[in-house]
């Protein structure tokens, strides 16, 4: 059973599993299926509370594939979200990578 395999049964168990949804998004990413890792980190970013990471992972996963205004409207929601939530540390890796990408036009 691939890693893949094994965080979807892992999640038709505890669907509603923060962590096993971000991994699974991770995994996808990893495996280049961004678009569908984009889907998963997206669900993430809805969530109550939103899942900070899942904003960085989708502003990496939007500027692999060469969408770099995407990510970068993805990334400053969640400098709003990382900083709402106390995590400087968080709010200051994802303003890093958007000044990567230049923080111009949206």
């Amino acid at each position: 059973m691939t890693r893949l395999e094994q965080l979807q049964s892992l999640l038709e168990s505890e669907p509603d599993d923060t962590f096993l949804r971000y991994a699974l998004g991770m995994e996808l990413k990893g495996l280049g299926r961004m678009d569908e890792a984009i889907q998963h980190f997206e669900s993430l970013m809805k969530s109550t509370p939103p899942y900070v990471p899942a904003f960085f992972m989708a502003g990496q996963a939007f500027a692999e594939l060469g969408n770099i205004n995407s990510a970068r409207s993805v990334l400053r929601e969640g400098i709003d979200f990382a900083r709402t939530q106390g995590d400087n540390h968080a709010a200051g890796e994802m303003s890093e990578f958007l000044v990567s990408l230049g923080s111009f036009g949206d």
